[in-house]
C-alpha cells in the first residue's frame, strides 16, 4: 500500500493525473486495453478535471463502473449521466467505450439480471480490472458497499445489485469485494478534514469496520491519495 500525502486539491489532481496515465499506457502497451473502473462524488470532480491532462490512446480504454444507480440517465443521481455532461466533451472517450446499466429497470427480478452485462463487456467472466478509481463516503462506504450490509460478505457474486441501500435512491448495481480486491491497482484520492476521522480509522486504526478499508487487492497495488486536511491524523 503507497500513501501519498499532498498539500492540497490541486496537487491531488496533478498526482491523479500521473497515476492514471503511467497505469493506462502500460496496461495498453502490455494487453491491449485499459479496463477502468470510474466512481461518481468527488471522484467524478477530479477525474473531469485531471483526465483532460492525461495523455494516452483514448480509443483503447473500457469504462465501468465501481457502482452505479438504477435511475435514468438525464437524472441528476445517474453517474453515467453526470460524466457524460461533465466528462466526454473535456476528452476523447465516447459513449460507447462506457458499459451502462439497462434502463428501465425497477424491479429486483430485472435487477438482478444487470450486473450480467459488466462480465459480457469485458469479454469474460472472470474478467480483472486494471485501475479501480474507488471513492470514500463519510460513513466510510465505497461503491455501494455500506457499513453492516449484507454485500460486505459476499464472496461469489462479481457484481451485485441491492434495492436497500441506506443511501437514496435505494436500488443499485455494485462491484463487490472478490472484483475490487482483484484489481491490479485500486486508489483512493481524498480531500477535505471532513474525511480525517474515517481516514485515520482506515489507515491508522485498522478498523475493518469500515467498508473501505476492506479493499486489499490481492497482487495489485493500493494507493491513498490525500491533502493534508484528510490526512491530518495519521
Amino acid at each position: 500500500m503507497s500513501t501519498i500525502i499532498v498539500s492540497d486539491e490541486q496537487e491531488l489532481v496533478n498526482k491523479l493525473a500521473s497515476h492514471i496515465e503511467t497505469i493506462a499506457n502500460d496496461a495498453i502497451e502490455n494487453r491491449g486495453k485499459f479496463f477502468v473502473g470510474f466512481s461518481g462524488g468527488s471522484v467524478l470532480n477530479n477525474l473531469c478535471e485531471c483526465l483532460q491532462t492525461v495523455d494516452t490512446e483514448w480509443s483503447k480504454w473500457v469504462v465501468a463502473f465501481c457502482d452505479e444507480r438504477v435511475v435514468p440517465e438525464n437524472s441528476e443521481d445517474s453517474t453515467f449521466g453526470t460524466y457524460k455532461r461533465e466528462l466526454i466533451p473535456k476528452t476523447k472517450l465516447v459513449e460507447k467505450q462506457f458499459i451502462k446499466i439497462k434502463q428501465g429497470v425497477s424491479d429486483p427480478v430485472r435487477l438482478k439480471a444487470n450486473p450480467n452485462i459488466v462480465g459480457k463487456r469485458l469479454g469474460s467472466e472472470d474478467f480483472v480490472f486494471d485501475l479501480l478509481l474507488l471513492g470514500m463516503g463519510p460513513d466510510g462506504h465505497t461503491c455501494s458497499l455500506f457499513p453492516g450490509h449484507p454485500l460486505l460478505n459476499e464472496t461469489s457474486l462479481k457484481v451485485a445489485s441491492l434495492t436497500d441501500s441506506p443511501k437514496f435512491p435505494p436500488e443499485r448495481i455494485t462491484l463487490t469485494f472478490p472484483t475490487i480486491n482483484k484489481a491490479r491497482n485500486c486508489m483512493f484520492a481524498i480531500c477535505g478534514s471532513s474525511k480525517a476521522e474515517m481516514i485515520q480509522r482506515i489507515l491508522k486504526d485498522n478498523d475493518d469496520d469500515v467498508p473501505a478499508r476492506r479493499v486489499k487487492p490481492h497482487s495489485g497495488s493500493l494507493y491513498w491519495i490525500l491533502d493534508k486536511h484528510s490526512a491530518k491524523n495519521l
